[in-house]
């Protein structure tokens, strides 16, 4: 029986054109492309697994993946090798042989996603694709007063919706950070958690982009945290303004790699 070797790869990518990460018959998706690739590099038919499963629509800066090869190329090789075979809108960013134990889901300690709001009255040509517009004057203050809330282990099942609970162990998460700034026209929703739930972020902007402008209260977000039933958050705000920016591991990525 051959060796194998693991690989991880860090990822950059577009959402516009998949339907999510995880591969889906007879759909495009950020895995399948992957995998394609890796057939066309290494000849081997390789099944990859995410840190953290983006939705459809949702773009990723540092989605990390790994995957076991029978191939002996070198740890560039992936990368310079992979980004020849992807479509221009999937890059690797960083490729690394780690240790037989190392898993990118369990190993995470957190998952950082950023959420964009264009807030103008005029459309941005250059930022449609990427953000959520909204038009109003929005008040920060109130929305970070609002997501000081979120921060800690709370049941976060109002973030979610009904079809997803029967998928879900448990809606118990732990955030980090939930803190919104501006930067120009742009509204920046930074959010830090152990692990996210099925469109969590997307309703919980939602639901800040209300008391932003003036629509509820911090009060009132806060009764939807503590209602702790599905649907309550929101409204659930488009994918295009989402990003995955990067996943959290308790050393570099390249500490976990084996004698290169």
């Amino acid at each position: 029986m051959n060796s194998t070797n693991k690989i991880v790869l860090v990822l950059e990518y577009k959402g516009k054109n998949y339907c999510g990460f995880q591969f889906q018959i007879n759909a495009p998706t950020i895995q399948d492309e992957i995998e394609k690739a890796l057939l066309k590099l290494t000849g081997e038919r390789i099944r990859v697994i995410s840190a953290s499963r983006t939705d459809t629509g949702v773009h990723a800066k540092g989605q990390v993946v790994s995957f076991r090869t029978e191939s002996g190329l070198k740890t560039i090789a992936y990368k310079n090798g992979l980004n020849h075979y992807l479509p221009q809108d999937i890059a690797v960013k960083a490729s690394y042989k780690v240790n037989e134990k190392f898993n990118v889901q369990l190993d995470a300690i957190s998952r950082e996603y950023n959420y964009l709001i264009y807030n103008s009255q005029t459309r941005s040509p250059l930022f449609e694709e990427f953000s959520y517009q909204v038009s109003g004057e929005i008040y920060l203050e109130e929305m970070n007063r609002a997501g000081q809330a979120l921060v800690g282990k709370h049941d976060f099942a109002s973030f979610i919706t009904d079809y997803n609970r029967s998928n879900i162990r448990s809606t118990l998460r732990t955030v980090y950070k939930a803190q919104v700034r501006r930067d120009g026209d742009l509204v920046i929703f930074d959010m830090i958690a152990s692990s996210f739930l099925p469109h969590q972020v997307r309703n919980t902007v939602g639901s800040l982009i209300r008391v932003g402008l003036g629509k509820i209260s911090v009060e009132d977000f806060q009764n939807i945290l503590e209602a702790k039933k599905p649907g309550v958050a929101g409204p659930k705000v488009p994918a295009e303004g989402l990003f995955l920016i990067q996943v959290n591991y308790p050393c570099p990525l390249g500490d976990y790699n084996e004698d290169l």
